[in-house]
């Protein structure tokens, strides 16, 4: 019979099947591997949009970038290095660092306060201190918040609790720049060791920047540290800016009718005819008991700027009392030991004035004056007048 199909042959008497494996094999692969890729994606456990956290995990190559971050509503710092110590850090005097950020005020008015620091500064401008601003609870922290309370009939606890930050506000930036002046610089002067040496200075002022900047701003020197972490305050410049408290005060609009100093509390505070509390302050009495006037006293001179005689009789141990040197005058200045304000009172040696150490008021005592901060001395002096009384109590 013949062959229909003539290439049958030649089909039939090829070589075996494997050979039609040869073209099907690569495609299995590629089936297989596609088969692979969706089998391990269905063992991957699906997360939720909502579970999956805004910020991932740093490594240690990355670098913490804020969410949303405000830019700083200050300037940055200019920081002019110490040139002994410039090729260290290879800054330069345009060199710039960035200030602290903070919350900006609201654009529809003042805000709540929302820390101790922001507490002691919204006291500050309510005529009520803390003592130098430290961003710290204290004792005198303590009793600015327990003053203020009571002049605004809140609870007296002494503390800042959540009704007393709802009157605390702030209308203003909790922080400011400060630059230095080539003023700042000439008024600085090493401060004699003895009372000998104080009474040859032609001015008893600052020794640093760094504690002018602070009285300045009502701040302690720490505080002003931290703010300004890479300023050499031993080797300031004009023009050198530097971070601080926006510290203010209220302006004077009525004169104190009359002044009570509480022994046992060691503060000063200052009234209104209307009993009106205008100002609290920390204040150091006598060391001992014989010498703290009790009883009503009166304000019979004030004088800024008071220079300081030193009195052997005062200090009997000291080396110029043995030499018998006799009567010292020091010159004025914020280090004199009555400080910036003297308001001598009718009892012939007793006055209410500032002093060299802010930081140890109410913590130390004085040979039998009051003894304030210069910048609490200084808002008292424009309160007062001769003839204000005075009352000590115990």
């Amino acid at each position: 019979m013949p062959t229909l199909n003539p290439f049958a042959k030649k089909i039939s008497s090829s070589p075996s099947p494997w050979r039609h494996l040869l073209w099907i094999l690569p495609v299995l692969i590629v089936a297989a591997g596609v088969v692979a890729k969706f089998a391990s994606r269905a063992e991957r456990p699906s997360v939720p949009v909502e579970k999956i956290p805004a910020q991932l995990p740093l490594t240690n190559t990355q670098k913490p970038v804020p969410v949303a971050a405000k830019p700083d509503p200050l300037p940055p710092v200019r920081y002019r290095p110490n040139h002994a110590t410039a090729g260290a850090t290879n800054l330069t005097a345009t060199n710039t660092l960035p200030v602290p950020t903070e919350t900006p005020l609201p654009e529809n008015g003042p805000r709540v306060v929302r820390n101790v620091f922001e507490a002691q500064l919204a006291l500050n401008r309510h005529g009520i201190s803390s003592g130098p601003i430290d961003g710290a609870i204290g004792s005198q922290t303590r009793a600015a918040l327990r003053a203020f309370q009571q002049r605004d009939h809140l609870p007296i606890t002494g503390e800042l609790d959540a009704e007393t930050k709802q009157r605390l506000t702030l209308d203003v930036a909790a922080y400011t720049n400060y630059a230095i002046t080539t003023n700042d610089l000439a008024r600085l002067r090493p401060l004699g060791s003895n009372w000998l040496e104080k009474s040859k200075q032609d001015r008893i002022d600052y020794e640093s920047v760094l504690e002018l900047v602070a009285e300045k701003f009502h701040a302690s020197t720490n505080l002003i540290r931290k703010l300004n972490p890479v300023v050499n305050w031993t080797n300031c410049i004009a023009d050198t800016v530097v971070k601080v408290p926006n510290a203010q005060r209220p302006p004077t609009a009525t004169k104190a009718a009359f002044i009570r100093i509480s022994l046992s509390l060691k503060t000063l505070q200052a009234f209104d005819a209307n009993t009106n509390l205008l100002v609290h302050f920390p204040c150091s009495i006598a060391k001992r008991v014989e010498k703290r006037p009790v009883g009503n006293l009166i304000v019979a001179v004030t004088a800024r700027d008071p220079n300081y005689t030193f009195d052997p009789e005062n200090f009997p141990d000291s080396p110029e009392a043995k030499q018998k040197l006799g009567k010292l005058v020091l010159q004025p200045g914020p280090n004199n030991p009555v400080g910036t304000v003297w308001i001598g009172l009718d009892r012939p040696g007793y006055g209410i004035h500032g002093t060299p150490h802010p930081e140890q008021v109410g913590r130390t005592e004085s040979l039998g004056c009051f003894r304030l901060a210069n910048w609490n001395a200084e808002y008292l002096f424009t309160l007062v007048r001769p003839g204000t009384l005075v009352l000590v109590e115990l």
